[in-house]
């Protein structure tokens, strides 16, 4: 674990220093490991994750994990959070705001390899620290589903399966890339200069 803070803030706890701190944070993973099932779920790959389940769950190599974090006035803004493991590329969007404690995050998984009835839809983080809400994003399970009962009118019941088949991206190891990102300078808010 590779990382680089630069913050700034004032209070009497953690809480209050983080929430109303401005700066910026940068992490930087190589070479870890993540439980398999984890991934699997995360990447609503539903086929997959009972495999695991009933033959064991292994674990999948993480090949890297870069985090680039801007922080003003105690809302941290994902400009870069993205996990590379052998099976799948997760990307996460948002903001944490520490002032009122408060989660919204998009979780992207993006399958490697080929996965036999997969949800593929992005997740969502909500709420408070406290109670998070974590869920599924409906539209794209809507639109599946509508193209699975499309396939199975038109061309044949087993055809609708192919609407929950999720082809490789054959994107092996996005690290370099990643590295690439976080050299790049920190983007300054307007008016901030």
């Amino acid at each position: 674990l590779n990382g680089d803070a630069s913050l700034s803030g004032s209070g009497n706890s953690v809480a209050k220093i983080l929430g109303g701190a401005d700066g910026e944070l940068k992490m930087l993973i190589n070479d870890g490991a993540i439980s398999k099932g984890l991934t699997e779920i995360a990447g609503l790959n539903v086929g997959n994750y009972l495999v695991t389940k009933l033959f064991g769950d292994d674990e999948v190599k993480i090949n890297c994990a870069a985090a680039d974090f801007g922080l003003q006035k105690g809302l941290m803004t994902s400009r870069l959070f993205v996990f590379d493991t052998e099976n799948a590329l997760v990307n996460v969007d948002g903001t944490v705001n520490f002032a009122n404690e408060k989660l919204d995050l998009d979780v992207t998984p993006h399958s490697k390899g080929l996965r036999i009835f997969s949800l593929r839809s992005p997740l969502y983080v909500r709420g408070t620290f406290a109670k998070p809400d974590a869920g599924v994003h409906a539209g794209p399970l809507v639109a599946r589903g509508a193209g699975m009962i499309a396939l199975g009118v038109t061309v044949g019941p087993a055809a609708s399966l192919l609407a929950l088949v999720a082809p490789s991206k054959s994107d092996d190891n996005q690290c370099t890339a990643l590295l690439q990102r976080m050299r790049l300078p920190a983007k300054v808010p307007a008016g901030k200069r």
